[in-house]
């Protein structure tokens, strides 16, 4: 069956199930789309909310069809305009690759067949074994290694002298537990967290860090550019590097919404409000006790 087919068919009975009959996180998606896009009219928020699920099934078929298809075909799936152009100009340092949950990111691991460098892929564990398993298999097919997000920093560590290299792939844009956030950024028109591993990592071992946009240009098709956000070795301001990815996937997004995961429950974290200051009291003669105003 024709590849082309193959999409249509079976992208069409995704698409179907998923927002036709499930409604697949239709509340989530629609929340999202109101609040980041409040300038736009409830027909254009209908227009990328279809054109999203669109590609959701898109994506769906690009996982399933990674698990068998073959390496020449990857290749053509995905044409990475100016990659080894990038990975000639690190002069063979190691660096990383810094993405998204836009267009369809699995086809990531194609990468591998392009540099001699080891094209790792940071990833969360899901808290499905089965679906772990899965994902880890078709995005190893090609050479790419699976690393768990907390055994990054172990395997810099062993590797950043190897004589081979490495291209670390990391996806940032999800939310990070409440626990763990330290700043907010300002993204889509509203206060949000994002992971800050890409910036960490970075400024701890003195990497490069690439933005790439992988974008469809058709229903089988993707191109892949890449823009460096960070040379490794100027010094940045805290939270800068987040801010500057933060930045670029706005833009990226803005640019044609539809290619984001808006079914991700992006925010669900809020900054706590800020108390305001306690009235200053009066003590013995001019002294005056300053009231503690710290976070609730």
């Amino acid at each position: 069956m024709p590849d082309g087919l193959a999409y249509s068919l079976l992208g069409n009975f995704i698409h179907l199930v998923l927002y036709r009959l499930i409604h697949y996180r239709l509340g989530v998606v629609r929340d999202n789309l109101k609040n980041s896009f409040p300038e736009k009219s409830p027909e254009e928020l209908k227009a990328i909310e279809k054109a999203f699920y669109n590609h959701l099934s898109v994506v769906m078929v690009d996982t399933i069809m990674l698990s068998g298809i073959g390496r020449r075909k990857a290749r053509r799936r995905v044409e990475y305009d100016n990659f080894q152009k990038i990975d000639a100009a690190m002069g063979g340092q190691n660096w990383i690759a810094a993405l998204a949950h836009y267009g369809s990111w699995e086809y990531f691991c194609a990468v591998q067949m392009l540099t001699g460098k080891q094209v790792v892929g940071v990833y969360r564990p899901l808290h499905s074994e089965v679906f772990d398993r899965y994902y880890n298999k078709v995005r190893s097919r090609f050479g790419l290694l699976p690393v768990s997000m907390g055994d990054l920093m172990r395997y810099v560590i062993r590797n950043r002298d190897s004589k081979r290299g490495f291209v670390l792939g990391l996806i940032s844009d999800q939310t990070p537990p409440f626990g763990i956030i330290d700043h907010w950024y300002d993204f889509l028109g509203q206060k949000t967290a994002f992971f800050n591993g890409i910036e960490k990592t970075a400024q701890k071992f003195r990497l490069p860090v690439i933005f790439v946009e992988l974008t469809r240009v058709s229903k089988v098709h993707y191109k892949a550019h890449l823009e460096i956000l960070y040379d490794g070795k100027t010094p940045l301001a805290p939270h800068e590097l987040t801010q500057r990815y933060v930045e670029r996937l706005e833009e990226m997004i803005r640019r044609a919404p539809q290619y984001w995961m808006w079914s991700h429950k992006r925010w669900k974290h809020h900054p706590k409000p800020e108390m305001p200051a306690a009235p200053v009291a009066p003590v013995a003669g001019a002294a005056r006790v300053e009231a503690d105003h710290g976070d609730s």
